[in-house]
């Protein structure tokens, strides 16, 4: 029960709110010196393990692109694009993203996620479409579109990256029912998923279009009393 001790502390750690890293290497450490390796041994495995999934970190580096694009105007000129088209509201821009992440998420395609698309990007367009219809939004819709934004990446990759067979997401479900005694090919979880992706955008049309609605209850009677 002692090499359990890692346990702990990942849950001491995280209940007081400590660095994620330091608690994970103090929680490896522990369990590794109970079990009986050397420190050495300890640290080979974790640079071993660092090195094989190495690849992961590779994101890190979109962060420097991403900061100088918006030095040099990517949110400005995003609001702009979208100021000059009217038809164009902020419902219609989320589900428009919407359905291209979980296209995107089928085809096992990799757009970035919050750094790379929605923060520089799509929060813009969308609080631009507002700003463009009703010229100033306050601080709380403000908040309520940048929160819309993030959530049609969360929806997009969640329901639609379970459609591809080869996904992590569905081998596991695979490899966990065939153990359980289930025979539950990962072809048979895609093909499941297929219809909670499809409701999950209905969904979120419904949700947009009740943004849009919200959006224009609000600012068009305050237009209607400042003109009187």
């Amino acid at each position: 029960m002692l090499k359990l001790i890692g346990v702990f502390i990942v849950i001491v750690g995280f209940a007081l709110k400590l660095d994620t890293i330091a608690v994970v290497l103090i929680a490896g450490l522990a369990t590794g010196l109970v079990a009986g390796l050397s420190f050495m041994d300890i640290l080979g495995i974790l640079g071993k393990a660092f090195s094989d999934t190495r690849y992961m970190t590779l994101f890190v580096l979109t962060f420097p692109v991403i900061g100088i694009c918006e030095r040099y105007g990517l949110k400005e000129k995003s609001i702009d694009l979208i100021k000059n088209t009217k038809a164009i509201t902020t419902g219609k821009i989320l589900t428009l993203y919407m359905f291209i992440r979980e296209v995107a998420a089928v085809l096992s395609i990799k757009l970035g996620g919050h750094p790379q698309f929605i923060r520089p990007l799509i929060n813009p367009m969308a609080q631009g479409a507002a700003v463009s219809k009703y010229e100033n939004i306050d601080e709380e819709d403000e908040e309520k579109i940048k929160g819309a934004s993030a959530a049609m990446e969360n929806y997009g990759n969640f329901y639609g990256q379970n459609v591809f067979v080869a996904s992590p997401g569905v081998l596991l479900i695979a490899g966990t029912m065939g153990k359980l005694g289930y025979n539950a090919s990962q072809i048979d979880v895609a093909k499941a998923s297929i219809p909670i992706a499809i409701l999950a955008f209905i969904i979120v049309v419904i949700q947009n279009l009740w943004l849009d609605r919200s959006l224009r209850k609000k600012y068009e009677k305050r237009i209607e009393g400042d003109n009187k």
